[in-house]
């Protein structure tokens, strides 16, 4: 019976820290699963703010508050990022989105460009970072101080650009988006200090599971019409897919090129953190409430997203080669 009573309490441990240790796989494999399971996106739709919270938390739950202080003494880089990527960027593109008469072309697209636009990096990208070599710290805290500054810009280029064709005020969604990010930190900090970090640590593939259910739960519902919109118009769905593609390699070689002059290693991380917009973060602070082609268009942002680290990859083991090679030659002349 006490055998029984462990495994009862055990499975479900070692399934999350089974689905934890597959990574990236498992998030590729959500995807798949939202795009032939519509009607599980159905089912989950309402709840894209609660998941987003959560996922918020624990984002901040991970968050190594001793890492900031390696960029305390030096936060020139940091603010200078935070700049382009909070108020540069949104700025930039949603000019260039005018410019094109996208408003009037269409505004549905026109919405969901910039949105993501507006969005602060992906909570994430430190741990895709990570993943592939590139310095996960700069990322961490340039994401953290971009998304303190969110709930101030967003409303600013949101009137800026959006106008009316929101449904939320500009003043509303600024509140919001306060309101989620402001919480979860509370949440995730406060978790973070009564379980103490060796224990965070210690659960990690744990959290990693946990986290990959959740994710399920915000992924599916993004991917719910990417099936029957594909086969309703193949031609308007594989050109969201391109222009998806297109804006996120646009803004990594942007914001590589800018920053270039601090070393090629460090102008990528920056590329690689600005071109991943959290669009789920601004679904959440709408509610959910947007037109169903700027649904699609989110669902297929993750695209680019979650390859970028297997397509990075190689690219960033050359420069991490190269600049060990110069060191031994200056070490070694």
């Amino acid at each position: 019976m006490e055998f029984l009573g462990r495994l009862v309490l055990d499975a479900p441990a070692a399934v999350l820290s089974w689905l934890g240790r597959q990574g990236t796989r498992a998030v590729a494999a959500l995807i798949v699963i939202g795009i032939v399971t519509p009607s599980l996106g159905a089912l989950f739709k309402p709840f894209v703010t609660e998941a987003v919270f959560v996922l918020l938390c624990i984002a901040f739950l991970r968050v190594d508050i001793a890492a900031f202080r390696i960029y305390l003494g030096r936060p020139a880089i940091v603010l200078a990022a935070a700049a382009w990527t909070s108020l540069v960027i949104p700025a930039l593109l949603g000019a260039s989105y005018l410019a094109f008469g996208l408003e009037n072309q269409s505004p549905d697209l026109f919405l969901a460009l910039v949105l993501q636009a507006i969005a602060s990096p992906l909570m994430a990208a430190p741990a895709f970072a990570a993943l592939i070599g590139l310095d996960a710290t700069l990322v961490l805290c340039t994401m953290v101080t971009s998304t303190a500054l969110l709930p101030f810009t967003a409303p600013l280029f949101a009137h800026a650009f959006i106008g009316p064709a929101l449904t939320l005020t500009p003043l509303a969604l600024g509140l919001k988006l306060f309101a989620i990010l402001a919480g979860s930190a509370l949440v995730g900090f406060t978790v973070r200090r009564i379980a103490g970090l060796t224990a965070i640590e210690r659960q990690e593939e744990m959290i990693n599971g946990f986290n990959i259910l959740v994710l399920f739960v915000f992924i599916v519902p993004v991917m719910e019409s990417v099936a029957p919109r594909f086969l309703a118009t193949p031609m308007i769905t594989i050109g969201l897919v391109a222009l998806a593609f297109v804006v996120f390699f646009a803004v990594l070689f942007l914001t590589t090129l800018l920053f270039t002059s601090a070393g090629r290693e460090r102008a990528l991380t920056l590329g690689f953190m600005a071109a991943q917009r959290n669009v789920g973060l601004m679904l959440a602070a709408t509610g959910g409430a947007l037109p169903d082609l700027t649904w699609l268009y989110f669902a297929f942002c993750y695209f680019p997203i979650y390859l970028s680290p297997l397509l990075l990859q190689p690219l960033v083991r050359r420069i991490i080669a190269q600049q060990i090679l110069r060191s031994r030659e200056r070490s070694f002349p």
